[in-house]
């Protein structure tokens, strides 16, 4: 067999989107690095050069998709001209940026998906989380907002929303809905008038 080389990160790549392509199609626990490399074509030692472990493969693939999501999110997030108030109500939510017909995305939102669906919103969060610090900062140095401690306030802002958005008796605009009305009824109370 001849043997095929390619650029690191492109290898990279590649043993990334074939572990979430077996990982979705025959469950986490059933999949072996052995899997992945003979799906591959390859070596199993070549996976192990670029990951050391199923689960350091498996959280690099979650940290690369919440990556994703977050740059959707912060085309808006990182809009400097907005106020605070029009970033809220020009945020798109999370079923726009979440929605693609990826292996990851239906390995994290198919049946079988919580626990890694969970995983994939605390990565999303602490992703979010200096993005939310930082804008909270400038629409406090800009005077639109009275508050001590942007930090906290943008803590509770991102994580504190997974509790709405884990309530999947409801739908995702709905839900969408909430958080936005809750966001803005509390920069009301922040707002120098």
């Amino acid at each position: 067999m001849q043997r095929i080389t390619k650029a690191p990160e492109e290898r990279r790549q590649e043993i990334l989107d074939t572990a979430i392509r077996l990982f979705y199609e025959n469950g986490y626990e059933k999949t072996s690095i052995t899997d992945i490399a003979n799906a591959m074509h390859v070596a199993q030692g070549l996976c192990y050069r670029y990951f050391p472990s199923k689960e350091a493969l498996f959280d690099t693939a979650i940290d690369q998709y919440a990556q994703l999501v977050v740059d959707r999110y912060c085309s808006i997030l990182k809009r400097g001209e907005l106020t605070l108030k029009q970033v809220i109500e020009q945020m798109s939510g999370f079923p726009d940026a979440e929605t693609d017909d990826s292996f990851t995305y239906k390995l994290c939102h198919g049946p079988e998906g919580r626990k890694t669906h969970n995983q994939l919103s605390m990565c999303i969060c602490s992703k979010l989380f200096p993005i939310v610090t930082e804008l909270l900062r400038s629409a406090k140095e800009k005077g639109e907002i009275r508050l001590e401690d942007p930090e906290t306030a943008a803590s509770f802002c991102v994580y504190g929303q997974l509790g709405i958005l884990l309530q999947t008796e409801l739908d995702g605009e709905e839900r969408v809905k909430r958080l936005k009305a809750f966001f803005l009824e509390i920069l009301s109370l922040l707002e120098i008038h």
